[in-house]
């Protein structure tokens, strides 16, 4: 089988992706798959890389932005190829647009399609899915050009941008004059700004996987070395810690592996999700947000709640491919 790996992008989490794709390339079956890297730079360029067994981030000579058409272009070899996973993070790969891409050349991809990978990616628009459909997630006010910057939250509070993932542009607030600054930073990530109630309680994880009947995994707890979750503390050495099972009642368990399903369900995601939790003093269990596109090196957290629930890392890769597969047959039998 013939598989493209999209690796990089031009989002502020290239080299996690990269770091994931590397993981990828390594675990899949040689015997099975023929796998092409198409490395996207942070300037947009795309290349294919022709070794696709050596480190991804060496880089290529030759390089070619997407639209050029020739036998060995990126859009060319995206035609020949059976089933594409897209191994990106962030803008520009998680939120629809590469998703929107390969639906137009009709080739299967791992993952949500457009409408769930937008969702998703949109802090705002994702909450507000999920609480019409009653799951509950944190409040918040959502601050756009020209807004004043003002909430009704008790400090500390957090402030997001609204479309970007891995913590990036996030500050804590502790009092209010601590609030414009942050609220600053995060538009200069993103023109839509969340101002966040904080949650007190434990953070937890869950990975989804499947199209029609999705299954929830084991769920871990997350332990940051820091104050908070931030950037430093998921991808620096030691910054976090991972414990699986969390240590939460089993019934506690069972209701965070219920509500990420519903949760993958409400927001119409398919393949892969990681949902993150905070699980209140009172058991009370709360959605921060899902990731459609989670990390996923081996030893990344969706990639071991897996591994803990019977599903190895390469078998893991191996459904995934099949559930794109599936995706795109059922819709091709649709009439347009």
């Amino acid at each position: 089988m013939r598989v493209a790996i999209l690796a990089g992008g031009r989002s502020s989490e290239h080299e996690i992706s990269l770091a994931s794709a590397r993981s990828v390339l390594a675990a899949l079956d040689p015997t099975r798959y023929e796998a092409t890297v198409i490395r996207i730079g942070r300037d947009g360029r795309w290349e294919i890389t022709a070794e696709p067994h050596r480190e991804i981030g060496a880089g290529e000579t030759a390089v070619e932005t997407l639209p050029v058409l020739s036998d060995s272009s990126p859009a060319a070899v995206l035609g020949r190829i059976d089933v594409v996973l897209p191994i990106l993070h962030g803008p520009f790969g998680e939120d629809g647009t590469v998703q929107g891409l390969l639906e137009l050349a009709d080739v299967p991809y791992v993952g949500a399609g457009v409408a769930a990978s937008a969702v998703c990616m949109d802090k705002d628009l994702c909450k507000a899915v999920l609480r019409d459909r009653g799951i509950p997630v944190p409040r918040n006010v959502t601050l756009r050009e020209g807004d004043a910057i003002a909430h009704p939250f008790t400090y500390p509070v957090f402030v997001k941008p609204a479309r970007l993932g891995s913590s990036v542009g996030i500050s804590k607030v502790r009092d209010a004059d601590e609030l414009e600054p942050a609220v600053e930073l995060a538009r200069r990530h993103d023109d839509k700004v969340l101002i966040e109630e904080a949650v007190a309680g434990i953070e937890v994880e869950c990975g989804v996987l499947g199209n029609r009947n999705p299954v929830a995994s084991v769920v871990g707890e997350i332990v940051a070395h820091a104050e908070w979750y931030d950037y430093s503390a998921k991808y620096d050495e030691g910054g976090m810690e991972l414990i699986v099972p969390a240590r939460i009642p089993d019934e506690t368990a069972e209701r965070v592996r219920a509500i990420a399903v519903e949760a993958f369900v409400a927001t119409e995601c398919e393949g892969m999700a990681r949902v993150d939790f905070f699980v209140r003093p009172d058991g009370e269990v709360v959605v921060n947000e899902i990731n459609t596109i989670p990390g996923f090196t081996a030893t990344s957290v969706y990639a071991k709640l897996f591994e803990a629930s019977g599903v190895p890392y390469a078998e893991l890769l191996d459904r995934l491919v099949e559930l794109a597969l599936e995706r795109h047959e059922r819709r091709s039998r649709l009439a347009w």
